[in-house]
C-alpha cells in the first residue's frame, strides 16, 4: 500500500453537524466544517511556503549546443482535397488528384506538426525543396493542418 493509500484510508471526518433553528434576532450561523479524526497513525503537518520572485535563468554556455544538433521533422504541404471513397477506389496509374491551391501560390512548412513558415517549390539539383517566403511569429497558425 502506498503512503497515500494509507492516509486517504485512515483519515476519517466527523459527520456534519446540522444547524438548528434559530430565532430571527440571531445572526445565521455556517454550517459546522468536518475535521479530521486524530489517528496516531498518520501525521498530518501545514506546508510553510515562502514566496519568491521570478528570476531570469541563463542556461550555461554548453547546454544550449545539445539542443541545437536535435534534428526534429520539416515537412511541406502543397494542397489537400477532399475524396469520396468511391473515387479514391478507382484510382489507379496516371490518375490525377486535383488540390485547393493553385500554381505558384505557396506552400505550409510544418514543424512538429505546427504550421511555422510558407515557401514556394524549388528544384535543387534532382531533388525538390522550398525557398521560405515568410517565417510566421506568434503562436500556431491558424488554418488546415
Amino acid at each position: 500500500m502506498t503512503p497515500v493509500e494509507t492516509v486517504s484510508d485512515t483519515i476519517q471526518t466527523q459527520p456534519q453537524v446540522q444547524p438548528q433553528a434559530q430565532s430571527s434576532s440571531e445572526p445565521p450561523q455556517s454550517p459546522a466544517t468536518p475535521e479530521p479524526t486524530a489517528d496516531p497513525t498518520v501525521e498530518v503537518h501545514e506546508a510553510e511556503l515562502r514566496e519568491v520572485a521570478p528570476q531570469a535563468v541563463k542556461a550555461p554556455a554548453g547546454q544550449i549546443d545539445i539542443l541545437l544538433d536535435t534534428a526534429v521533422p520539416v515537412s511541406a504541404t502543397l494542397g489537400s482535397a477532399e475524396v469520396l471513397v468511391r473515387d479514391v477506389l478507382q484510382w489507379g496509374p496516371g490518375s490525377v488528384l486535383k488540390l485547393d491551391r493553385h500554381t505558384g501560390e505557396p506552400v505550409d512548412l510544418y514543424l512538429r506538426g505546427v504550421k511555422f513558415a510558407t515557401g514556394h517549390i524549388v528544384v535543387v539539383g534532382d531533388q525538390l525543396g522550398v525557398r521560405i517566403k515568410e517565417v510566421l511569429s506568434g503562436g500556431p497558425a491558424t488554418g488546415e493542418a
